[in-house]
């Protein structure tokens, strides 16, 4: 019982040594994710009360209508990041290009970037269904006290060095993984604290569940249209129940607890899918496969695809890990 009281800013420095990098950057790091988020879950739960919810009136780099939260979000997250000197660079999806982030002394000696989706599935707001943050920390590759470069974002997913998502819902809860396992913590509101409630969270090798925008499902490529109808078929098995969000956090973090696929293909319209890699695909691949589950873009591990633009879109199919091998052997 003793475990489940740990906060999380007691597990981050109980786990420091589990880092490569032991030197207290990360853990800075952390908390000052953990901040940010308390002060998004706070907005987040006065939607409705205050005017936070609707469109902010602008589009994002993707043509993505911005909401009001997101922007709020984005700005929480960056100033927070800013503020305490911890990164060297920021990208986030809100914005068309990367941040340099210097110090009070005008220098980049910080060693790490920031990659983020401060508000993913912000329009479900005015509908009161879950949304979250997803981020991913990278060790810069330029050297420390240049300016940071485009290279030091453009880094295969093999290489993160801790990534993770909050989810904003019935309870607001910080999930993520420095490459040794995936804990999560649920906030206790009334005292303003994350404590640990799903310590070494692992994602079943068999599941139940297969989550897909079936609205899209004439486009998908046939490889695909056929593992749905698998997932449908009630001939020689109990057949798969259909669950979708369309809330990215929401719907991975609930196959993570109860077993299943998450699928965003590509389409004929949009053959590279809708999710982007550097700040959705690849944090959540990295903590799937932590979690012992499989992430791929139908042909290779996400993990290993090489980036070439900050903004850039894959498909992905990921979760229990015999079901992506069952979708891959359609494909």
């Amino acid at each position: 019982m003793e475990e489940r009281y740990t906060t999380l800013g007691e597990f981050i420095i109980k786990k420091q040594q589990d880092f490569a990098y032991s030197s207290g950057e990360l853990s800075r790091l952390m908390n000052s994710i953990r901040l940010a988020s308390k002060i998004v879950a706070q907005k987040v739960n006065q939607a409705g009360l205050v005017d936070i919810t609707g469109a902010f009136g602008s589009e994002n780099i993707q043509g993505e209508q911005q909401q009001k939260l997101d922007v709020f979000a984005n700005e929480v997250f960056i100033q927070t990041l800013i503020n305490r000197e911890i990164v060297c660079g920021i990208a986030s999806e809100e914005n068309d290009d990367f941040i340099t982030v210097c110090g009070a002394d005008g220098n980049n000696n910080n060693k790490y970037v920031l990659l983020m989706d401060p508000l993913d599935g912000s329009s479900n707001i005015d509908v009161n269904v879950s949304v979250g943050t997803i981020f991913s920390v990278y060790r810069r590759i330029s050297e420390p006290g240049t300016p940071v470069t485009q290279a030091d974002f453009l880094q295969k997913g093999i290489h993160q060095v801790a990534a993770g998502y909050v989810i904003y819902g019935s309870s607001t809860m910080l999930v993520y993984t420095t490459g040794n396992g995936v804990n999560g913590f649920t906030l206790d509101p009334s005292l303003g604290t994350f404590f640990l409630s799903h310590p070494d969270m692992k994602i079943s090798a068999n599941g139940s569940i297969f989550s897909v925008n079936e609205g899209n499902f004439n486009q998908f490529q046939q490889g695909v249209k056929d593992y749905i109808s698998f997932c449908k078929d009630d001939s020689n098995k109990k057949p798969y129940s259909g669950r979708y969000i369309g809330s990215l956090v929401a719907d991975v973090h609930r196959n993570i607890l109860k077993g299943g696929i998450y699928m965003y293909p590509g389409t004929t319209s949009k053959p590279n899918g809708k999710l982007r890699l550097l700040y959705e695909c690849n944090p959540f691949a990295m903590i799937i496969e932590q979690a012992g589950g499989k992430a791929t873009d139908g042909h290779q591990r996400i993990l290993e695809i090489e980036p070439t633009e900050l903004h850039q879109r894959v498909p992905i199919f990921c979760g229990s890990k015999n079901m992506v091998d069952k979708l891959e052997s359609y494909l």
